[in-house]
């Protein structure tokens, strides 16, 4: 990595650190390719069972792409390819947990509604500002923000462009825990722990399955966890959550 992208892996960790707080971590075409290779080692790695995400200084999470290197594209299909930096963490099977702070925009924010958790600093100030620049937003806020907030809401957010601050995101839903600037990567460390804790096959399956929920009917989301239970009491983990529960103790995942 060349540093503007930075990977580091420890206690079952994946921490992704968007690097380039001169620029409020604006995502270059070189930090896209290497937000591509990390997602990709966190999901291949078996020593990797939550991911965190978050972004160097105090000023921003992301905001979004550089726009400077956007107006350099020519080609539709390179262009296509430079916006679509949300979906690798959106297709990470591993929890990830987003921690954000500042400035959270266009496709910074669409990386961190591709998160599973948010948890926002109060400084937070999380919107797509794309239609003020005459173009849609191309990492999922269109499909994911309405799931998230709601119609309205994810249409007032869009159709304005205006962000929203940290408070109002909480209440709306848009992020899941509202702390003190100084406490977000604290609380992400915290909660990624004890997620990791947990049995990989178990927290995996649930990811998939609620994951599902978004676009699986009732019925068929329901048999897809059934058959999902079925593999996971399969799982040896099954016998060791048993024995921890029985011995009035914590699992040894």
């Amino acid at each position: 990595m060349s540093g503007r992208i930075e990977l580091t892996i420890g206690d079952g960790i994946g921490r992704i650190v968007l690097a380039r707080p001169e620029k409020h971590n604006a995502i270059t075409d070189d930090m896209r390719r290497e937000l591509r290779r990390a997602c990709l080692e966190i999901d291949d790695n078996p020593d990797i069972r939550v991911a965190t995400i978050t972004g160097a200084g105090d000023r921003a999470f992301s905001a979004g792409s550089d726009l400077n290197g956007l107006a350099d594209i020519a080609d539709i299909w390179a262009f296509r390819n430079r916006v679509e930096y949300a979906a690798v963490v959106r297709d990470i099977r591993k929890p990830v947990i987003a921690g954000l702070k500042g400035w959270v925009l266009g496709g910074g924010m669409e990386m961190a509604i591709a998160a599973d958790i948010r948890i926002a600093g109060r400084s937070a100030k999380i919107g797509g500002p794309e239609v003020t620049r005459g173009w849609v937003g191309g990492g999922g806020a269109s499909q994911m923000l309405p799931r998230l907030v709601g119609y309205g809401q994810a249409m007032r957010m869009l159709l304005t462009g205006d962000p929203v601050d940290a408070e109002t995101a909480l209440r709306i839903g848009l992020v899941e825990e509202l702390v003190d600037d100084a406490a977000v990567v604290p609380r992400v460390e915290e909660l990624a722990a004890r997620i990791a804790s947990f049995s990989p096959t178990a927290v995996q399956s649930t990811k998939a399955a609620v994951r599902a929920a978004l676009s699986t009917p009732l019925e068929a989301g329901i048999r897809y966890e059934n058959e999902i239970h079925v593999i996971c009491m399969a799982d040896k983990d099954r016998l060791e959550g048993i024995k921890a529960f029985q011995e009035k103790r914590d699992g040894k995942f």
